[in-house]
C-alpha cells in the first residue's frame, strides 16, 4: 500500500516563543498533486513554506510553489532533519505519496543507503511491525528529538476536505447502494488493521483489497475480474484516523483508472477524505459517468469499527 505522508500538536501559527518562525512550515513532500494544492493554499494564508522533497518522489512543479525548495534522499532523515532546522521551521507538515514497495527491494540498503538517524529511526521505533502507522509515527518520533514538530495539513488547508453529498450529476442505484454499505464495513475494518483503506466490490463480493500496492493497482486489479459488470470502490479513513498522515486522497488519476478498469461509483467518507482539484474531478466524473459520492456510517446504518 502506498502511504501518504502530510509530538505534540502545537501549529507554527501558536508558536510565541519564536516570532519569526511563527509563519514559516517546513512541508516534507512525496509524490502527486497533494504537496503542490498545500504549498499553494498555505501562501494563501501567509505561511511562509520551505519544501523538502523525496529525490525521485516529488513532482518537479512543487519547486514553483514553495518559498524555498530542497530535494532529500528517502533515506537520509538526518539531512532531512538539518535542513529544515536551518531553514528555521518549527512545525513541519507531511504531504504526498511514497511508493512502500522500494522499501522491500532487493538489496535495498544498497540502494537507499540510509544515513545513521535512519537506521535509528528503523530500530529504534519500527522493529515491531512495518505497518504504515508504525513507519510514519516512527519519522515523526525521530524528527520531534530534534524538535520538528508535524501538524495535519489541514490545519492550514481544511477547504481540501471533501463535503457531504453528491459530488455528480449521476447517482448510485439502489444495487450499489448496498455494494457501498457492504464495502464501507470492510473498508474500515481494512483501515483498523492498517492493510489500505481501499475495497472493491461487486454485487456485494470483495474484488480487490488496497495493500501495498496502493489505490491505482487495487482498482486495475479489481477490473480484471468485473470489467463488464462495473464495481463500486469504496474508500474510507482508518479508525481513529490520525490526520497529520495517510488521509484518504483522490484525484483524477484515481477517476481515470476506475474508467479505465469498468468501474461506475466512487463513495468517498465525507469530512475525512482530501478531494484535490475538486472541479476538474468532478468535471471529469460527469463526463464519464461515474458516480461520486461522499457519505458517513450514520446514514449508511452501518456499526463503526471501534
Amino acid at each position: 500500500m502506498s502511504f501518504r505522508i502530510f509530538s505534540t500538536n502545537t501549529t507554527s501559527a501558536q508558536s510565541a516563543q519564536h516570532p519569526d518562525q511563527q509563519r514559516r512550515l517546513g512541508l516534507l513532500a512525496g509524490a502527486g498533486d497533494f504537496p503542490i494544492r498545500f504549498a499553494e493554499a498555505a501562501r494563501r494564508e501567509g505561511y511562509f513554506v520551505y519544501g523538502l522533497g523525496v529525490a525521485g518522489m516529488a513532482a518537479p512543479e512543487l519547486a514553483e510553489v514553495c518559498d524555498e525548495y530542497k530535494t532529500a534522499p528517502l533515506a537520509r532523515l538526518g539531512f532531512a532533519i538539518r535542513t529544515l532546522r536551518r531553514a528555521r521551521v518549527n512545525s513541519v507538515v507531511m504531504a504526498g505519496k511514497i511508493e512502500k514497495t522500494v522499501l522491500f527491494q532487493r538489496f535495498r540498503w544498497l540502494r537507499l543507503i540510509p544515513d545513521f538517524r535512519t537506521l535509528h529511526m528503523w530500530y529504534r521505533y519500527a522493529s515491531e511491525n512495518r505497518k504504515d502507522d508504525t513507519l510514519l509515527l516512527a519519522v515523526i518520533r525521530e524528527f520531534e528529538r530534534d524538535g520538528l514538530h508535524f501538524d495535519s495539513a489541514l490545519e492550514y488547508a481544511p477547504e481540501l476536505l471533501v463535503k457531504h453529498g453528491f459530488l455528480t450529476k449521476r447517482r448510485p442505484t439502489s444495487a450499489q447502494w448496498e455494494d457501498i454499505r457492504f464495502g464501507w464495513t470492510l473498508a474500515r475494518e481494512m483501515g483498523r488493521l492498517d492493510v489500505g483503506q481501499t475495497v472493491v466490490v461487486n454485487d456485494q463480493a470483495v474484488m480487490a483489497v488496497e495493500a501495498i500496492e496502493g489505490t491505482d493497482k487495487c482498482i486495475r486489479r479489481a477490473g480484471e475480474l468485473c470489467r463488464r459488470n462495473g464495481f463500486t470502490v469504496v474508500k474510507v479513513s482508518k479508525p481513529n484516523q490520525d490526520l497529520r498522515f495517510d488521509v484518504p486522497t483522490i484525484g483524477e488519476q484515481t477517476i481515470r483508472s476506475i474508467h479505465e478498469s469498468g468501474g461506475q461509483v466512487l463513495a468517498i467518507e465525507a469530512g475525512m477524505t482530501i478531494l484535490l482539484n475538486s472541479a476538474e474531478v468532478i468535471e471529469l466524473a460527469d463526463r464519464l459517468g461515474i458516480a461520486i459520492v461522499a457519505v458517513n456510517a450514520a446514514e449508511l446504518r452501518v456499526r463503526d469499527v471501534a
